[in-house]
């Protein structure tokens, strides 16, 4: 009998520690699938920060390099200049990349350095235990934030695929989600094209995925998914925010 859907190779076949309804698991599969079908397996090498990504290491079957919160994109250039012809990616979610990481990730893309950046949104700091991110919606409430982020005391959330598309040094900037099967197809092409853009050699590439945290949302699996349609997009609208190929540049 054909076999018609089977595991990524490049995933690995373990349980993961993500909560119940974490949309991770999802994206793992999206990336491994993209590596798969680009057939890099043997010369990718990933970069996990600290956050509920920190233990990919054990979920993908590349390489992979631990950095320190924030760090990963300074990691991923380190390892890129060193080892020209490897395929480098990050996982970073958005109190690492847009927090303490944000320097990183600006000026990694301000050099336009050729890696791929895969930036997981869920609009709250998932592992440490539900503190307020650069991310968290106005309104929303969280451990550091209980009566709900106050744009006049902690300011507004930062659109980070929007700030970045102002510089002129990424190549492919795409904000994308997964909470519908739709939504996962779309991610799904555009993390295959992050990484297609860094086989070519086309430059910086980001993805930046609206996810879910059911358990620090104090929601429930399906409930974190109709949170993500009817708040998150309308703030974080989806599509595509740079993109050289579409615009004429640097051909």
């Amino acid at each position: 009998m054909a076999k018609v859907f089977a595991r990524p190779k490049a995933l690995a076949d373990v349980v993961t520690h993500y909560c119940p309804g974490c949309t991770h698991g999802i994206i793992h599969r999206l990336v491994a699938e993209a590596i798969d079908e680009l057939d890099i397996l043997d010369r990718t090498i990933g970069v996990a920060p600290v956050g509920c990504a920190v233990l990919a290491y054990d979920y993908f079957e590349c390489d992979m390099q631990e950095a320190a919160h924030g760090r990963a994109p300074a990691v991923c250039t380190g390892i890129k200049r060193v080892l020209p012809d490897a395929i480098v990616f990050s996982y970073q979610g958005d109190g690492d990349l847009a927090s303490i990481g944000a320097a990183e990730i600006v000026h990694a893309a301000a050099r336009g350095e050729n890696i791929t950046v895969i930036f997981v949104n869920n609009g709250i700091y998932g592992m440490t235990g539900g503190q307020m991110a650069p991310t968290t919606l106005i309104g929303h409430k969280t451990t550091t934030s209980p009566y709900g982020r106050d744009a006049a005391v902690q300011g507004y959330p930062l659109r980070i695929a929007e700030m970045l598309a102002t510089l002129e040094g990424p190549a492919y900037i795409e904000r994308v989600s997964v909470h519908t099967p739709q939504h996962v197809n779309r991610a799904k092409r555009a993390i295959k094209r992050a990484f297609a853009n860094q086989v070519e050699g086309k430059g910086f590439s980001i993805v930046e995925v609206l996810s879910t945290c059911p358990t620090n949302w104090g929601m429930t699996p399906v409930e974190a998914l109709q949170r993500v349609a009817d708040e998150m997009i309308p703030y974080y609208p989806l599509g595509v925010f740079k993109d050289i190929d579409a615009e004429g540049e640097d051909k």
